[in-house]
């Protein structure tokens, strides 16, 4: 009896020992971590202000990590592309993504994005918001001043006006067809590919009226190019304090704000993660990061995991029904 005990023991700390051990190697890697580089993918062109965040985040979190955080574009299919191949990677920590508002709605536009926006990624920190605004060309529509101003020119005309955003499916799009909906009123869509043709052909006149993103839109708006008349965020923005938002304007509850934030691969480790957030919590703390980000026409904003998987969820609900109801796709 007492040689079968000792026999069942034994063979039991010999079945348990690699176990232990893989948990213990676990452990020693996740407490090493990063022992080498960080990829932060970006799913869009440099220059953009999903790039500019990047860079400017990427460059503080690799001084706070102490190991190099390179910055890669993937472009192409409002980032669905690199969406893709970043939900594949290695949950290893060493591949983040900024994911913003395109790339996370782009599986409700593309038929074959390649990934689910909210199972195929862990939720890391919410970095930026990126406001929206509604200008007008000042020439064509002079005496339009306010959002109120620009409904009731619109449904004194005989047929749709024209209005622009940086391209179908875009959040500016998508931004004005709710506004139409909770308005009752009605523009007609022009598209544009990407949102310096759409300011030019705005500017020129071609089209009256551009739901934007602020970074492209400020300079003509500080240089009198182009009149501000409403914003999306649920307050004003303090680069245009006297623009008033769309909730303050008879729209109540209405909120369109773009945003960016890091996500890494399904299954990267709880301590990664957290680590991570922890830092970036720090880097936006500091006033010069939120200097050169509102540079960027973004503004600094934390959210831990937690917090931004719940944004990620409704956003990607509340949005996505806009699109089926309006029958909005890119193929």
């Amino acid at each position: 009896m007492k040689f079968s005990a000792i026999t069942r023991r034994t063979a039991l700390a010999l079945a348990t020992a690699p176990l232990l051990a893989g948990m213990a190697g676990g452990a020693l890697a996740q407490a090493a971590w990063p022992d080498k580089m960080v990829k932060l993918i970006v799913p869009f062109p440099a220059g953009g202000p999903t790039d500019t965040a990047s860079r400017i985040v990427g460059q503080k979190l690799a001084e706070r990590l102490k190991q190099s955080v390179v910055v890669e574009n993937r472009a192409g299919a409002s980032g669905s592309i690199a969406a893709a191949q970043v939900a594949k990677s290695p949950a290893d920590g060493y591949t983040l993504m900024m994911l913003a508002t395109p790339t996370l709605l782009a599986p409700h536009l593309y038929k074959k994005a390649g990934y689910d926006t909210v199972k195929d990624f862990t939720p890391v920190a919410m970095v930026y918001d990126l406001p929206i605004v509604v200008v007008v060309n000042p020439l064509q529509l002079p005496k339009v001043t306010n959002l109120q101003g620009l409904i009731d020119h619109a449904k004194a005309q005989k047929v749709p006006m024209n209005y622009t955003s940086s391209g179908t499916g875009s959040f500016g799009h998508l931004s004005m067809e709710l506004l139409k909906q909770m308005g009752s009123f009605d523009m007609q869509h022009v598209p544009y590919k990407g949102s310096a043709p759409a300011i030019t052909d705005t500017i020129g006149g071609q089209v009256p009226v551009m739901y934007s993103d602020l970074i492209a839109a400020l300079p003509h708006i500080q240089a009198g190019k182009l009149r501000a008349i409403a914003v999306g965020s649920p307050q004003r923005v303090t680069m245009l304090p006297e623009v008033k938002t769309i909730a303050e304007q008879g729209f109540k509850g209405y909120e369109a704000v773009s945003w960016g934030g890091l996500v890494a691969p399904p299954g990267t480790p709880k301590a990664v993660v957290d680590r991570v957030a922890h830092e970036v919590r720090q880097i936006l703390a500091e006033k010069e990061v939120q200097d050169r980000l509102l540079g960027a026409g973004a503004i600094a904003h934390f959210m831990d995991p937690a917090q931004m998987g719940q944004r990620v969820q409704q956003d990607y609900t509340r949005w996505g029904q806009v699109i089926r109801d309006k029958g909005i796709a890119n193929d």
